[in-house]
């Protein structure tokens, strides 16, 4: 079987560096950072509009009644836009206010997956999603060093055969072999993806997105789908000790699926609070600057000219961007949450995007 393995990290599953420089874009740039960078973005592109001979800027600005058209438009946007962002709230906090029998139906999943957890882990599992998330991970990567012993452990001639009975080998030395070079493949991988995201998890804070990026770089369905494979490859091969070290590491790596789902889920709430809040204030000055322009602006307010640009179309521009503020915060958020969302529909061995597929698949 020829595979090509995708990279462990989401960045090196994504091909070309246009690919990644729009993923980091999308997913690692601060969110208010982002939003503010392209009101900016929107200002400059006014003003270099509104600086074009025959812009039709100029004649709005020349034509108070454009003006007045433009910014009753945004006055009815931001009102309408509030509703929306406390419809969405309700959405988020529906979950948290069902009857007494979800709610303990909640608590007895949570509990139950919990006491799972502890008989892989041996201890009682950490409370922070951070250091849960790194205690599997962690736990993955021990499993994945036994597994290696066990294999290595493997001696030709005992369990396995080693010769048929005439003096002359059977093979078995060779399928050893092979199978001690994969599982050695399998876990140099696995530990060094292991060390990369226990290291981007020490110390981080929920709530902010290092943590799901994190979990979302250990890439734990290409692992399950290798120890399938290596599991019914070398089924013969496999002593009672090596089979069992195989099912451990694939029974930590089937946790940590569903634990790295439930802290998506709960940075989605917790994002789509802070979305919540932070479009609320940002709304409030929005609209207090466009009722001012709508009241006070007109083509001949603030008379001259700044570093050759008029004045006028100046404020306009500022205006307008900062008017829209709320609207770009909102995209800027829906960027990272969308993004995430498509790129862990699938739990367990899917892998859906094209760039992590192997070239061939040997079935036989």
């Amino acid at each position: 079987m020829s595979e090509r393995e995708p990279g462990n990290t989401m960045r090196e599953r994504v091909g070309d560096r246009t690919t990644r420089a729009k993923l980091f874009v999308l997913l690692d740039v601060d969110r208010l950072t982002l939003a503010a960078g392209l009101t900016v973005a929107l200002f400059v592109a006014f003003v270099v509009v509104g600086l074009l001979d025959g812009s039709p800027l100029r004649a709005v600005l020349r034509n108070a009644d454009s003006l007045e058209t433009l910014f009753n438009a945004l006055v009815g946007a931001l009102i309408t836009g509030v509703t929306v962002v406390v419809t969405i709230s309700q959405l988020v906090l529906s979950q948290e206010t069902g009857p007494l029998g979800d709610q303990r139906e909640r608590m007895e999943g949570a509990v139950e997956f919990r006491r799972d957890a502890e008989s892989v882990l041996g201890a009682t599992p950490p409370p922070e999603p951070a250091s849960f998330l790194r205690a599997l991970v962690d736990v993955s990567r021990e499993r994945g060093e036994r597994l290696r012993d066990a294999v290595d452990g493997t001696e030709p001639g005992e369990e396995n055969g080693g010769t048929d009975g005439s003096g002359e080998t059977d093979g078995t030395e060779g399928v050893d072999d092979e199978l001690a070079d994969r599982v050695d493949q399998f876990v140099d991988g696995l530990v060094e993806n292991a060390e990369a995201v226990t290291d981007q998890l020490e110390g981080a804070q929920f709530g902010r997105y290092e943590v799901l990026r994190a979990a979302l770089d250990y890439n734990y369905s290409w692992k399950i789908y290798q120890l399938r494979r290596l599991r019914n490859d070398y089924a013969d091969a496999l002593t009672d000790d090596a089979e069992a070290a195989v099912s451990d590491v694939e029974r930590v790596l089937e946790l940590f699926g569903p634990a790295r789902e439930h802290v998506k889920t709960l940075y989605f709430q917790w994002a789509l609070v802070d979305l919540t809040r932070s479009i609320l204030y940002a709304t409030i000055p929005a609209l207090g600057v466009a009722v001012v322009v709508l009241l006070f602006l007109d083509a001949s307010s603030f008379p001259g000219a700044t570093l050759g640009v008029d004045n006028v179309l100046l404020l306009a521009a500022a205006s307008t961007a900062f008017a829209l503020f709320p609207f770009v915060l909102l995209a800027a958020y829906m960027f990272r949450l969308a993004t995430i969302a498509k790129r862990t529909l699938a739990i367990g061995p899917f892998i859906l995007r094209e760039s992590s597929r192997s070239d061939e698949i040997d079935w036989e």
